[in-house]
């Protein structure tokens, strides 16, 4: 079809890789590069620089794009159209989702979306923030989950949740046996905390900032899996969502201790493209999450 045909230039443009297009496409990498050659022959210019490594859109290329982008919308429009003149809900919704979400909760929510839609698809790539907001710009995912989401002139927000946050810690570790803990009580202690580049890091030194407390960081990772491993094994005590360490906490590696900081919480947010039309697929999952944030 021709719309299959424009998502292989969208594709392969994007990746700025012949194989990575196809592969994405399910078509051999000589059926792609004929594809390219006989869509450069039909229009009377090149498309790609093949000269680079990896290659890039010519100027040509840069406005065939920008037409393929528009059309693909425009098909993604109608067939959202034509779902809701359907009364089953089905077709393919593709949610991008940051890793300590995904891991502890998408799992059962996707349960009960397959229970609900049974012709309904659900998929899910664990990736980091900024690949998600990437992704829902490159029309590669319908939904995405976030942790202090951002919306921008070409992305919409909605609000989830607000999670609490909570010293975790090793049993074994001291403060492990206190029952409440001011932020000065982690002055001191070995503590094990986000890479400097995330939005969750930087809103923890700013709230240790304005409690004058200064911490001792000797550990630091880019997702929660890593640094719950790594308080488990006694390097220190961090400060993570609740909700994410429920798991450990029930089997006796982890231990919450709550903390008296009004007003800190992790918000966490649904981001989507602005003024996009879901697919009936996509509007019930979107449903299914406003109906269950906790």
């Amino acid at each position: 079809m021709l719309f299959d045909s424009i998502k292989l230039f969208r594709d392969i443009a994007q990746a700025r890789s012949l194989s990575r297009g196809a592969e994405k496409n399910g078509i051999s990498q000589s059926a792609a590069s004929q594809h390219i050659q006989d869509l450069e022959k039909k229009l009377g210019t090149v498309l790609f620089d093949r000269s680079t490594r990896p290659f890039t859109l010519t100027e040509a290329g840069t406005l065939y794009q920008a037409l393929a982008r528009d059309v693909l919308r425009r098909e993604e429009e109608f067939i959202a159209a034509l779902d809701r003149l359907k009364s089953v809900v089905e077709g393919e919704v593709r949610v991008a989702s940051i890793y300590s979400i995904g891991i502890s909760e998408l799992s059962s929510l996707k349960e009960e979306f397959s229970r609900r839609f049974p012709e309904a698809v659900l998929q899910v790539d664990y990736l980091r923030p900024d690949r998600i907001y990437e992704a829902l710009l490159a029309d590669q995912a319908d939904l995405g989950l976030v942790s202090y989401p951002v919306a921008t002139k070409e992305l919409a927000v909605i609000p989830w949740r607000e999670e609490e946050m909570a010293v975790v810690a090793s049993p074994f570790h001291l403060l492990a046996q206190s029952a409440v803990l001011l932020p000065s009580d982690l002055a001191g202690h070995d503590f094990v905390g986000f890479d400097e580049e995330l939005t969750i890091r930087r809103e923890l030194d700013k709230f240790f900032r304005d409690q004058g407390v200064e911490l001792r960081m000797t550990m630091h990772f880019d997702n929660i899996e890593m640094i719950k491993e790594a308080v488990a094994l006694g390097s220190g005590v961090s400060i993570l969502p609740k909700r994410t360490v429920a798991a450990e906490v029930e089997q006796g590696r982890l231990m919450t201790i709550p903390l008296l900081a009004p007003g800190l919480a992790r918000p966490v947010g649904i981001v989507h493209r602005r003024r996009k039309r879901f697919n009936r697929a996509a509007q019930s999952f979107l449903e299914l999450l406003q109906k269950t944030p906790g």
